[in-house]
């Protein structure tokens, strides 16, 4: 999926939703513009807030609009909606890959998974839109350890900032499902509540 400049489209959301933007390099980026006087202007309307919020979650899951749109609908079926739809964003297999630092971003992580470079419960993969559950384990196809892609796995693995719901052994290049994510948002720099309420009109 082609996004487009990141800078510029974390200045329009007025969120660090890319990986890329979540660096000093950014704030420093943002500081001019600010100082300038050329931060866009967020909408003002209902309408555009809950657009706002639509892409920003959209975006930091690297999804395109079908997809997300399914997703959201499914969750709306749901009694709890917006945990249903944080739950099925978070236990893709893209996305575990990332939060176990397997990979650096959910890119890389689709990559991965789409070039068969990983596998869950033993057996290799090429579908990076799986949702996982728990019990479930993501790990390096044994055909790719040697790849340069993973040079650096175990390091990134032990450094990276792991959620509750996942377990990483590093040394193996695994990660566990070991429970359930948990939609909390002060966390998030999106409001899954917003988003539900866009897709209810």
């Amino acid at each position: 999926m082609k996004i487009g400049p990141k800078y510029k489209i974390a200045r329009r959301l007025g969120a660090p939703i890319f990986e890329k933007t979540q660096t000093q390099g950014y704030a420093r980026s943002l500081g001019r513009k600010e100082r300038a006087g050329t931060i866009p202007q967020r909408p003002k309307s209902e309408f555009g807030k809950q657009l706002l919020e639509k892409q920003k979650t959209r975006l930091t899951y690297g999804l395109l609009e079908r997809q997300f749109a399914k997703y959201v609908k499914a969750a709306l079926n749901s009694p709890e909606p917006a945990q249903k739809l944080f739950r099925t964003l978070e236990l893709r297999l893209d996305n575990v890959l990332y939060r176990g630092g397997l990979a650096k971003t959910r890119l890389q992580a689709r990559q991965m998974a789409s070039h068969g470079h990983t596998t869950v419960n033993g057996r290799r993969v090429t579908i990076p839109s799986i949702i996982l559950k728990e019990g479930d384990v993501v790990g390096v196809r044994e055909g790719s350890r040697s790849s340069a892609l993973f040079a650096e796995a175990e390091e990134k693995m032990r450094a990276a900032a792991v959620p509750a719901w996942l377990t990483v052994t590093a040394e193996r290049r695994e990660a566990l499902v070991t429970g359930v994510p948990v939609y909390a948002p002060v966390e998030h720099v999106f409001d899954l509540g917003v988003v539900l309420e866009f897709y209810s009109r």
